[in-house]
């Protein structure tokens, strides 16, 4: 029943994954053909609830597909199963999580608030 949750989960986040990948190519298209570079983005990033909305979605989502992945893989190509598996998907989330989560905050809010 857990791998089927999984598995589920996996094709949930591949979906709300797709349209955000699309929006942000779409948007980084958009913002280098007037030639605006990484200062001039951030300062439209920065104090912005819905970047940090759109990009603290995009983290979440390829933290849980991107770990899921990452089991299955460990799973069918190095036979790890049990505890060990499943330490190994959570630790990936978390870190994947982690650092996203830095990022967003660091391209939205963070220099806004003098860090």
């Amino acid at each position: 029943m857990l791998t089927l949750r999984l598995y589920m989960l996996q094709r949930i986040t591949a979906m709300l994954m797709a349209p955000l990948v699309v929006g942000h190519l779409a948007v980084m298209i958009y913002a280098i053909q007037g030639g605006l570079d990484a200062a001039e983005i951030l300062g439209r990033t920065q104090g912005s609830i819905v970047w940090f909305l759109f990009y603290g979605t995009f983290v979440v989502a390829v933290a849980i597909h991107g770990a899921i992945g990452l089991r299955t893989i460990i799973h069918e190509w190095g036979g790890v199963r049990g505890a060990a598996l499943e330490a190994v998907m959570w630790v990936t989330g978390a870190i994947l999580l982690g650092l996203g989560a830095r990022a967003v905050w660091s391209v939205t809010f963070a220099a806004g608030l003098g860090a």
